[in-house]
């Protein structure tokens, strides 16, 4: 099993440059670490001409992860289904310079807390897998009713079936707005990690200042290693297992990231950037 880590975004992680109080490169970041989740496609579909810049600034090893634009994860409900398709069709329009360049590691539906277990959200993530093909999909939920003991198990079996990545969220527990952490390998190609930390009264605010909070945690050593105790021991193993830091309000995502990979005794080689000659242009 081949084991990546990333962070979220590039740019906001000073420890990968000597702590220098300036924006990260894209190619700086990737002399470090092997993956990216970008969360550009969230807000709005970037152009493709950015997709390729990007490419050309990181070596054929490099992997994205991008987010699912906020109307394909049904942040504005009432959408009709007719201008929902098109959506995904400028989407996958959008990726295909990354999947034509085989750095696409998935696209990652970071569904809203209020997208339950109900038939009608169930049946939407069937029109996910049909609308985006046979594209690689992570979904995190954030309903507690998807973890339910009498719907986990068939929770887990419907993503089998989908060929879609349960992403294990590390949260606060026990808040309206979190779910458990559950590691199973839902994909043979790709088990995800997204750790977002435990300030729990960081989590719940709803304040002005809640993205200064919310992921604002630093994981200790013990807790690390309990992730590598829980990613060692994971059956069935996947090809692949992509851990994703996401406490970063403290800038502790790019720290932790390394103190993970040591305790883990893993090496990213393929680290070296590539001239934008060896890019195919899209």
């Amino acid at each position: 099993m081949k084991i990546t880590i990333g962070l979220t975004t590039w740019t906001e992680h000073p420890a990968l440059i000597n702590n220098e109080q300036r924006p990260v490169t894209l190619n700086e970041y990737a002399q470090y670490l092997p993956t990216v989740e970008v969360d550009t496609f969230f807000y709005a579909l970037p152009q493709v001409t950015t997709i390729q810049n990007w490419l050309a600034e990181v070596p054929e090893a490099f992997q994205f992860i991008v987010k699912a634009h906020r109307g394909m994860t049904l942040h504005e409900r009432g959408q009709e289904k007719g201008e929902l398709e098109q959506l995904f069709n400028r989407y996958r329009k959008t990726v295909a310079p990354l999947v034509a360049a085989g750095q696409l590691k998935t696209v990652l539906f970071q569904f809203p807390p209020y997208f339950d277990a109900s038939p009608q959200d169930i049946e939407y993530l069937r029109l996910v897998r049909l609308w985006m093909g046979n594209l690689p999909i992570a979904i995190e939920l954030r309903n507690q009713t998807w973890y339910r003991p009498g719907t986990l198990k068939s929770l887990l079996t419907f993503c089998r079936e989908l060929h879609f990545t349960l992403v294990a969220a590390d949260e606060p527990h026990g808040t309206v707005t979190s779910v458990p952490f559950v590691l199973a390998t839902t994909n043979p190609d790709l088990v995800m990690m997204r750790l977002h930390g435990q300030n729990t009264e960081g989590w719940i605010n709803q304040g002005k200042s809640w993205r200064k909070t919310r992921t604002l945690y630093k994981y200790s050593p013990a807790e690390l290693q309990a992730f590598c105790d829980q990613i060692n021991q994971l059956t069935p193993q996947p090809k692949e297992l992509c851990v994703i830091f996401n406490n970063n309000s403290g800038k502790d995502a790019a720290p932790n990231a390394l103190q993970l990979q040591k305790m883990l005794d893993i090496h990213f080689t393929g680290l070296a950037p590539r001239s934008p000659e060896q890019i195919d242009l899209f």
